[in-house]
């Protein structure tokens, strides 16, 4: 019996994960966390027996503690704030953490969850971007502690399984091109959040269906592997494959290149990593070896500019993947609240990162003041 910690329960991941548990006997629930919706954890909690609950917004937990004996769960623990976030990375009754929770408030679960020696299926890529150069240790002690949720890092991990990294000549991640990859430059200065959330293959959260419509999300996904795989940022590169069948590939040194290609399901990447090494049957069907042609393509980077922010931030170092990541952050709810449009999401970036200066990072409390510093600079941007 495998025993999970879920970390953004509530969430598109948390919410395929606990599916994957309903599918899945060996797997069982004992802690949940999320922001704040405290109903929907209390009804996670009694499917699951969960013992712990954690709600960042210390209202929601307020209310779940004061309701649990209404969902008839009387002895369930309830915790609030980031720290029983982190608390729920750390809890002694999983052997592995589910981490899914968004952007910067992520990284001290992982780092945490890390600390603790749990493993990890991590789908928080914004905590890895913000805190890599803290995390990245732990990672070359403990290969295979983290083992990578979204699609193309579990296709990398997969592909990389084996092989001797001097023999690795360039890591490709495949990016659909999001909601808007045939909009003329013309059309995308027009675009609603709307018309950016209906993604072609895959369904995601608000937050990650606006980044991968620009590119964004590649530029994140690319410093991610940086840290995950460490490999340079010369040797890593992004395709635009409209399928979504080829997940991401490495190329080695002899001309050969390894594919990891399956159906466009997050319920695989999940599955394999919470149950690595193993491997669990009939997850999701099978390819046909008939099923048709598949295409790959350069990046349009005049009209998608965003897919080049990754390797200028991570060739920056220090702050600045971190800087990046939560300049993101504060841009996308922008546009989805209708303030800013689509095409001034990476305008505004671009203008941040050419007057930004990064710091090293050292600690956890560094790129907290960062994220204010951050913050304050992209609201002078938006005036």
């Amino acid at each position: 019996m495998t025993s999970l910690s879920v970390l953004g329960s509530t969430g598109s991941i948390g919410l395929q994960t606990l599916d994957v548990v309903r599918s899945d006997p060996s797997l069982r629930v004992v802690a949940l966390a999320a922001a704040r919706k405290w109903e929907q954890v209390l009804t996670q909690a009694k499917e699951f027996s969960a013992a712990v609950i954690a709600l960042d917004d210390p209202e929601a937990a307020s209310r779940a503690e004061r309701e649990k004996a209404a969902f008839g769960l009387e002895h369930l623990v309830v915790l609030s704030g980031p720290q029983g976030i982190a608390r729920c990375a750390e809890i002694d009754e999983a052997t592995v953490v589910v981490h899914a929770v968004p952007g910067f408030a992520g990284t001290l679960p992982l780092i945490r969850a890390l600390e603790k020696g749990k493993r990890v299926a991590f789908a928080g890529k914004e905590a890895l971007v913000s805190a890599g150069d803290l995390i990245e240790p732990y990672l070359r002690e403990n290969p295979g502690q983290l083992v990578p949720v979204d699609s193309e890092h579990s296709a990398l991990f997969q592909c990389l399984l084996g092989e001797d990294p001097e023999s690795v000549a360039e890591l490709v991640l495949t990016a659909s091109g999001g909601a808007l990859r045939d909009y003329s430059a013309e059309r995308l200065r027009e675009v609603t959040p709307e018309e950016v959330l209906a993604h072609p293959t895959w369904k995601m959260g608000k937050k990650v269906t606006v980044d991968s419509a620009t590119l964004v999300n590649k530029s994140l996904e690319v410093m991610e592997a940086h840290y995950l795989f460490g490999v340079p940022y010369e040797k890593l590169k992004v395709v635009i494959h409209r399928q979504s069948i080829v997940h991401s590939m490495v190329t080695f040194v002899d001309g050969s290149t390894k594919a990891q290609a399956s159906v466009p399901d997050m319920s695989l990447a999940i599955s394999y990593g919470i149950t690595y090494p193993g491997r669990r049957p009939g997850v999701v069907p099978s390819l046909s070896p008939y099923y048709g042609t598949l295409t790959f393509e350069e990046p349009d980077t005049e009209r998608f500019p965003g897919v080049l922010l990754g390797h200028k931030a991570g060739e920056m170092g220090g702050t600045a993947p971190c800087a990046l990541s939560y300049a993101d952050e504060i841009l996308v709810r922008e546009f989805l609240a209708g303030r800013i449009g689509f095409l001034d999401i990476t305008r505004i970036l671009f203008r941040f990162l050419e007057t930004y200066r990064p710091k090293p990072v050292h600690s956890l409390e560094i790129l907290r003041e960062e994220a204010l510093r951050v913050e304050e600079k992209i609201r002078e941007l938006l005036l």
